[in-house]
């Protein structure tokens, strides 16, 4: 099971890096940026295409039974300060679209299935 939550986890990274490479300026808008200068576009793209791009590869790596605890802590210790920061961001600037609470939604599910099998793992020896 968190070998399929690690392929999943780094599936949506890969995703979103490929979707925000290959069309930026469309990604981008559907997050807010209405414009960005060419380092901002530069930025997006080391951001929302490189740094998701190396979180799909760190999750994909992890999926190894070796690596589940490791990755399903890295996965909290990601989902859990940006859930925080997305939360509150957007209750400070609120309206925001139905999507942003859909996205929040998926992450906290997300967060909530990482702890759930780390501690499924707790105390147990891993073989691999």
């Amino acid at each position: 099971m968190a070998q399929g939550y690690l392929y999943l986890d780094s599936l949506l990274f890969f995703g979103i890096a490929v979707r925000s490479t290959w069309a930026p300026r469309s990604t981008a808008t559907g997050l807010g940026f209405l414009t960005l200068s060419e380092q901002g576009r530069a930025e997006y793209l080391v951001v929302y295409g490189g740094f998701q791009l190396g979180l799909a590869i760190l999750f994909l790596l992890a999926r190894d039974p070796a690596y589940f605890r490791l990755g399903l802590l890295i996965s909290v210790g990601f989902y859990a300060p940006v859930l925080l920061y997305k939360i509150g961001a957007n209750l400070l600037k609120w309206p925001v679209a139905n999507s942003v609470w859909g996205t929040i939604v998926l992450e906290a599910l997300l967060l909530v299935a990482a702890l759930w099998l780390y501690c499924s793992f707790s105390g147990r020896e891993q073989v691999g």
